[in-house]
């Protein structure tokens, strides 16, 4: 775990990596020797944001409509040579907190499923010429759900288990690992502005994490460091919640 270069060659996607989660994911990668493609949406300024950053490329791409996905594919083959990990990041748009499961909860998760199962099999026949292929999806925040929806926030990490399950037995023939990083509440850019309008829901997830406090976005990135290394190189099909623990279990 100590070796500072042990992505050394690699080469990574990851999506929503113009703040946040993403952004720290980024930069730990490159940190530790990889090559990253930092991919967010048009107008999220991620290629000015990058490009100092030496080692990671910011791209522009609509990545939450899964008809552009084989282009984006394309274009990160094109500028890194290859793909060795792939980090998915689906931060879909709510209208407010989610409150409970429902109609618009369940087509919000099956959007995040569909996107996630059809880049990760648009990335295969590259993932599959890697010596290290990784799948490491990344859960939605808790900041995305109310204090009374931690019943909505549980389903949906269930379906993301499902999801991550299938491509972990779909690709662990040709050596791909396919893993998931669940957060608990993580001030990123978004959860700040969430939580400066509802104190409330902040001291909830504060008084629901056995640490006390909220995380921090390397929190998650150690995470995905971890599980984008030979270090888990055994392990695939899994979840790693990353939330100081859980009081309300």
């Amino acid at each position: 775990m100590g070796d500072p270069l042990r992505l050394y060659g690699l080469k990574a996607l990851v999506t929503n990596a113009g703040g946040g989660l993403g952004e720290a994911i980024a930069r730990t990668l490159v940190k530790h020797g990889a090559t990253v493609l930092a991919v967010d949406t048009p107008n999220s300024g991620v290629e000015e944001y990058f490009a100092a950053v030496k080692g990671v490329e910011g791209y522009s791409e609509a990545y939450m409509d899964s008809g552009r996905l084989p282009a984006l594919i394309e274009a990160a083959v094109e500028k890194l040579g290859g793909i060795d990990i792939l980090v998915t990041d689906f931060a879909l748009p709510t209208d407010g907190l989610i409150e409970s499961a429902g109609a618009a909860f369940d087509r919000l998760v099956n959007h995040r499923a569909e996107l996630i199962l059809s880049m990760s099999r648009v990335a295969l026949p590259y993932l599959k010429k890697s010596p290290a292929g990784r799948i490491i999806n990344i859960g939605f925040l808790r900041s995305v759900f109310s204090a009374r929806a931690t019943a909505a926030g549980d389903m949906a990490e269930k379906n993301l288990a499902a999801i991550t399950r299938a491509l972990a037995a779909e690709t662990g023939e040709f050596g791909i690992t396919a893993n998931y990083v669940q957060p608990g509440a993580v001030m990123t850019q978004t959860s700040r502005e969430v939580f400066r309008k509802n104190k409330d829901l902040r001291d909830f997830c504060i008084a629901n994490s056995a640490a006390s406090r909220l995380g921090e976005p390397v929190d998650i990135a150690k995470v995905v460091l971890f599980l984008a290394s030979d270090d888990a190189v055994f392990v695939s099909g899994s979840g790693i919640a990353v939330n100081g623990g859980r009081t309300d279990t």
